[in-house]
Order: C-alpha cells, then sequence, then structure tokens
C-alpha cells in the first residue's frame, strides 16, 4: 500500500473515531460539539445559495480533509521513521494536534464575520480530547495497516 492510500485510511480511521467522540460528547454535554455541522453553518452562510444537501455534504467534506491534512503529517512522520507509531506517541501528536485543532477553530470563529451561537469556551475545551481521540484512532488505523502490510 503507498503512502497516499495509507494517509486516506489513517485520516478516515481517525476522522471518524473523533467525530464519534464529539457526537457522544455533545450528547452527554447537551452542546453541539459536532463538527461537520459547524462547519455546514460556516458554508451556508458564506454560500446561502447551496441546497441543503450541498452544505451538509461540504461539512462533511471539509471536516474529512482536514482529517486527511493532520494524518498526512501523521503518516509522514511515521513512514519516514522520525517517531514510532506507538500509543504513547499517538497521545503526544493528539494533544499537540488538539492545541492546533483549538487555535484554528479559535481563529476561523474570531474572524468569521456570523459565526454559529455555541459556548466558545466548552467547544474549544472539548476540541483537545477530540484530536487525542483521532490520534489515537489514526494511530491504531496506521498500525494496522502497518500489520497488514507485512503479512
Amino acid at each position: 500500500m503507498n503512502q497516499i492510500e495509507k494517509t486516506a485510511l489513517t485520516g478516515i480511521g481517525g476522522t471518524t473515531v473523533m467525530t464519534a467522540s464529539s457526537y457522544l460528547m455533545s450528547l452527554l454535554a447537551d452542546e453541539n460539539f459536532r463538527e461537520p455541522e459547524h462547519l455546514e453553518v460556516l458554508i451556508g452562510r458564506l454560500a446561502p445559495h447551496l441546497s441543503k444537501k450541498a452544505k451538509v455534504l461540504a461539512g462533511w467534506g471539509a471536516h474529512f480533509a482536514m482529517g486527511f491534512v493532520f494524518a498526512s503529517v501523521y503518516v509522514e512522520m511515521w513512514e519516514s521513521k522520525k517517531i514510532k507509531h506507538n500509543l504513547r506517541n499517538g497521545l503526544l501528536l493528539g494533544l499537540i494536534s488538539g492545541v492546533l485543532g483549538f487555535l484554528i477553530w479559535k481563529a476561523t470563529f474570531k474572524v468569521y464575520p456570523l459565526p454559529p451561537w455555541l459556548n466558545f469556551d466548552h467547544y474549544y475545551l472539548q476540541r483537545i480530547p477530540a484530536h487525542v481521540v483521532f490520534a489515537v484512532g489514526a494511530t491504531i488505523t496506521y498500525r494496522l495497516l502497518e500489520k497488514e502490510d507485512s503479512q
């Protein structure tokens, strides 16, 4: 399997478990931490002429595209042997990615003319554990792909 395929599958794996955890946290906290929905709102306000379906697809597409971006960095580091693809490093990548995700969302909402209504402090705080879940999911996915490649 080539690096692009590994990156795509790693990004899908990490993004899927992250999204599931955000949906679960939304239910538990009774707040909206669902990234694709917030992206849908942002996209919809920039392009109000889009259909509801197009906005939903764009929100999910943007969410998975960011997962691909994060995964591409992880996979490059793993493939080049800069770091090992173990759980400890996955947690560390998640913490770093969480801080970066927090900063990206904060900057996005700050410059956006009409951000969605939400409790920003709670949303920003939830970004770090969400990205830890992403990184652990990405690490596990990559490890499974590596195991399959070696067989």
